[in-house]
């Protein structure tokens, strides 16, 4: 899902559960996204593609919950947050980048709305790769990735999350696209309705999209203009 910067105060939606978690490992992914391990609570579960609300637990910011995926599997004996920040203002994200092992952040409910229905095209826009991670690890893991492709939408290679890992397990149906970078050794182009009329020749597909609002609206609307069944596309705004 795309993580965002949109205040939600604990007014606006109790948690039913909470749970204080120690950071166990911080680290860079990307220039402006981290990998974050923290602690796995007790019976707490949730399946690839889902993710929960988060807040720092420090003073000024434990009511700012924001929505972040789980990347890593149910599995681990810790779990896993890989998050874009943004430094152009004081929110939570470019607070995250002054946390270190041993600081705590707080964990509410599970919930999402990807999930793995079968093979597929997956389209993501930066930081919406992020429910893939999971799903492209589990399919990894169970040796059924099969024939699923990703196309991955960002504006400069220096953007793209996890690219040797995603190559690694997709192979030649990882497909980057580039939309500012014109000397990219990837495609230059945008995901649009040209673009997906001449990569994609099956409409008879799942289809999994996360990104951006404007960016997840649009390319469902142009699939379903090609042919997609509404009931074949997944989307998480």
């Amino acid at each position: 899902m795309a993580e965002d910067e949109q205040i939600q105060t604990a007014e606006q939606n109790q948690p039913s559960e909470e749970h204080e978690v120690k950071i166990l490992g911080i680290e860079p992914v990307t220039h402006n996204v981290l990998r974050i391990a923290v602690q796995r609570p007790q019976n707490y579960h949730f399946i690839p593609g889902q993710a929960t609300e988060v807040a720092i637990n420090k003073e000024g910011f434990k009511a700012e919950r924001r929505p972040f995926t789980f990347t890593g599997l149910q599995d681990w004996d810790h779990l896993e947050f890989t998050i874009k920040t943004y430094t152009d203002h004081p929110g939570v994200t470019n607070e995250l980048r002054s946390l270190k092992e041993g600081d705590s952040l707080l964990l509410h409910d599970v919930w999402g709305a990807i999930q793995y229905s079968g093979e597929g095209t997956f389209i993501a826009g930066g930081a919406g790769i992020t429910p893939f991670i999971a799903i492209f690890r589990d399919l990894h893991q169970k040796g059924q990735v099969g024939n699923n492709r990703l196309f991955f939408s960002n504006k400069t290679e220096a953007d793209i999350i996890l690219e040797e890992e995603l190559e690694e397990i997709l192979g030649d149906k990882f497909v980057n696209v580039m939309t500012e970078q014109t000397n990219s050794q990837y495609i230059n182009d945008r995901i649009d309705k040209a673009f997906l009329q001449k990569n994609i020749s099956d409409m008879n597909q799942h289809f999994y999209i996360c990104g951006p609002d404007p960016m997840v609206a649009a390319i469902g609307q142009d699939l379903k203009d090609l042919g997609a069944g509404e009931g074949l596309i997944t989307v998480e705004l």
